[in-house]
């Protein structure tokens, strides 16, 4: 397995397209407001208890007040609301808490009227971005995530990721982190850490604990509502969570953009910058990739598969329904085992296009009726299995007696959206265009003018693939003709993400030539 990382730096910010032996798994779009997202610490101030709801209403500054549950208080809720306010009034001059005399712990059933009131400063992190028609879902139990380690304030618990299986491994950062941590802060020792020099894990928390300054600093100034620390990009964060030895290249469209990535990489694994490279090819980054035609794939409603079934996905605002068909597909083996194949390939689609669109909430899958249970069983396994990689929190619920299959995922972010289908340019969606015919005259028009009459040195032409077959078609081409008349080679490149109509014109520095 090789994931590769593919960075198209555009004008209204950063596309990151995250593809497994090249297919496409994760797709972000980094725009230049990143405020409210997952992971932001903000100054906050009550709106509103409502005692019903065993919960609050905090002005973060989003146009909708954000939800803070008693439940996601956290159990050093007392401790950190000290520190705040002691913070805000200039009685905590220090981001250090080593003399800083916690508070007991919250009940866990508690009430939230007996520990919040009503328009009082409160330091919270965003848990869920906007989405929809509400407001950030928030937690006052704050974390600050690194590379190896997540640093837990106001606690002095040492956690360590279940995926660590050797004890002696256990042993030995425990130990570690006995010795390193400083008082009155808990970590939690991620998977990555495991087999890690103790210089790389001490560094990483020194990170962790700038970051702890930088937001002390911050809300020694502040005035709720206001963010006082934001969490890194999203190229960065890709980065720290997911850079190991499967990495096998990143290939960024920008050389501003690579500099800071080059940067990033060696402060968090010095020596693997060399898998960073430049694209400059002619071609838009992700149409080299072969990104956009996958985007135009599986974002659409019906979505294909290899053997020529297809998966329809219907959404509503509680939860998603997905159906799967089996098209013309025919097995030799009957039936049975047509609808087991085509089930297991459809399983392995849904945990990738889960993972792509970030699908979360409720999630119904309609298999194809199997009637034998050890298929179902042999089907759900497969299921688990394709979805070990995925991130987000989900549980899997059995085949029900329907051959219906459920699954729960965490939704943290709004749903990756991409409206694939293409309005026509020339009628709008009346249903009539200019004939096709006209419309490669009017292409053969333009160019004889840039060639003939503005004399451009070299020009390329950007078209749909159609057109672009169109211009290719026969031992004697359209393409060979235009050699023939101007002395001068015509390079024509179809682009996916073109609609039929468009096209464009380049010149020898792929600059766009006006008309």
């Amino acid at each position: 397995m090789s994931l590769e990382l593919v960075v198209d730096a555009r004008e209204g910010g950063v596309w990151l397209a995250l593809l497994r032996d090249g297919k496409l798994i994760e797709l972000h779009e980094e725009q230049g407001s990143t405020d409210f997202a997952v992971g932001d610490i903000y100054l906050g101030k009550v709106r509103k208890v409502v005692p019903s709801l065993n919960a609050a209403f905090v002005d973060v500054g989003y146009e909708k007040d954000a939800f803070l549950h008693y439940l996601d208080l956290g159990p050093q809720f007392q401790s950190l609301n000290k520190f705040a306010k002691d913070t805000l009034q200039g009685k905590q001059n220090v981001a250090d808490l080593l003399y800083f005399k916690s508070e007991k712990d919250i009940p866990k059933d508690g009430k939230i009227t007996e520990i919040v009131s009503t328009t009082s400063p409160i330091l919270v992190q965003v848990a869920k971005e906007p989405i929809s028609s509400k407001g950030p879902r928030l937690s006052a139990e704050l974390t600050l995530a690194g590379r190896y380690l997540v640093l837990v304030p106001f606690s002095e618990k040492i956690s360590i990721s279940q995926k660590i299986k050797s004890q002696e491994e256990r042993d030995r950062l425990r130990n570690l982190m006995d010795d390193i941590k400083p008082k009155n802060f808990g970590v939690i020792i991620r998977t990555v850490a495991e087999n890690k020099k103790v210089e790389a894990i001490d560094q990483d928390l020194r990170n962790l604990m700038e970051k702890w300054k930088t937001m002390h600093a911050n809300l020694r100034q502040a005035t709720p509502p206001r963010r006082v620390l934001g969490e890194i990009d999203k190229t960065s964060s890709i980065l720290r969570d997911l850079l190991n030895a499967d990495f096998s290249n990143i290939h960024v469209s920008d050389e501003k953009l690579m500099t800071e990535l080059k940067e990033y990489i060696s402060g968090i694994a010095p020596g693997r910058e060399k898998i960073l490279k430049l694209y400059d090819g002619k071609l838009n980054i992700f149409e080299r990739f072969g990104i956009n035609k996958q985007i135009k794939t599986m974002f659409g409603k019906k979505v294909p598969l290899p053997s020529g079934g297809y998966l329809i996905i219907e959404h509503t605002e509680a939860m998603h329904v997905i159906d799967v068909n089996s098209g013309n597909r025919k097995g030799a083996d009957g039936q049975e085992s047509n609808a087991l194949a085509t089930n297991i390939e459809a399983a392995e689609e849904v945990a990738r296009l889960l993972q792509l669109r970030d699908m979360g909430g409720i999630v119904c899958i309609d298999f194809i009726d199997m009637h034998d249970k050890e298929n179902n069983k042999e089907l759900f396994e497969k299921l688990k299995e394709f979805m070990r990689s995925d991130r987000a929190k989900h549980n899997i619920l059995p085949p029900s007696k329907f051959g219906v299959v459920e699954i729960t995922r965490q939704r943290v972010r709004p749903e990756t959206d991409i409206n694939t289908s293409e309005t026509c340019p020339t009628c709008n969606g009346t249903g009539e265009v200019q004939a096709s015919i006209l419309f490669a005259e009017e292409i053969e028009t333009n160019l004889n003018f840039l060639l003939a009459d503005k004399k451009e040195k070299k020009v390329s032409l950007q078209v749909h693939p159609y057109l672009e077959a169109y211009f290719k078609k026969g031992l004697i081409s359209k393409q060979w003709k235009w050699f023939f008349k101007y002395k001068k080679w015509v390079d024509v490149r179809g682009v996916t993400a073109y609609h039929l109509l468009e096209y464009n014109f380049l010149d020898k520095n792929n600059n766009e030539i006006a008309l």
